[in-house]
């Protein structure tokens, strides 16, 4: 497939007004980036859609799985795009603040920002049409881990989703981006049908290194524009937090 045609998978964290930080895109920030990929001629698509070589799709993925995120679900399904959010499922029980060694301070002085979705809101997210998919267990860099600490952040996570949630947990988004050739063996192993990484330098299409592009409180509509050119996506290297 040309980049022409490819596919745009947008990355997203916090939606929220008041969190004035890297991860927090404001709601009508939101709304005016996909107005924007849908005047440019893409189509919404699902995860599986996007993983199967769907030509000029539009997904749309919200990784940690921030209670701010319900503010972007009326932009959703105004629009009709389909989404992802991609959980932790240690964060999952009892929606505990995201305390990520890199967002303690903020977590400290902003717990309300931080707060996850408890199983609840996910169940309720999932009836609404959004898919849930895996980001671990505890948000750790994959590829530090032993195979054993792998498999069980991959697997565990997967199969807790599955447990609790009553549906299939399909793919997979690495934390902070964070993949090698042993994480994508283990992503394979432990049963996703595909994965979801940042952007890089690599041309080949691989089901588990699914390239996004990641936005942020700075994107605005002209740098939006730019990241999602066929012109920049080759040769984006991995910039932000995640």
């Amino acid at each position: 497939m040309t980049e022409r045609f490819a596919s745009i998978v947008l990355c997203y964290h916090a939606v929220s007004d008041d969190w004035n930080h890297l991860l927090s895109v404001r709601p009508r920030s939101l709304e005016r980036q996909l107005r924007l990929m849908l005047a440019r001629r893409y189509r919404p698509g699902s995860a599986a859609d996007v993983a199967a070589g769907g030509r000029r799709l539009l997904h749309v993925t919200f990784d940690d799985a921030f209670r701010s995120v319900w503010n972007a679900v009326p932009v959703l399904n105004r629009l009709g795009i389909c989404a992802t959010v991609f959980v932790c499922t240690d964060y999952a029980e009892g929606g505990r603040t995201f305390a990520v060694q890199e967002l303690a301070e903020e977590a400290a002085a902003h717990p309300d920002e931080l707060a996850t979705m408890d199983w609840g809101s996910l169940a309720e997210l999932s009836e609404r049409g959004i898919e849930i998919g895996s980001h671990t267990k505890a948000h750790p860099h994959l590829t530090s881990l032993s195979d054993r600490e792998l498999d069980a952040e991959l697997r565990s996570s997967r199969e807790r989703l599955e447990d609790v949630l009553g549906i299939p947990c399909r793919f997979l988004a690495y934390p902070y981006g964070d993949h090698d050739a042993r994480v994508r063996a283990a992503a394979r192993a432990t049963g996703y049908d595909g994965a979801f990484a940042l952007p890089g330098r690599e041309r080949r299409r691989d089901t588990f290194a699914l390239p996004r592009v990641g936005v942020w409180r700075h994107t605005g509509l002209v740098r939006a524009a730019l990241k999602t050119s066929s012109l920049s996506r080759p040769v984006a290297l991995v910039r932000g937090w995640e």
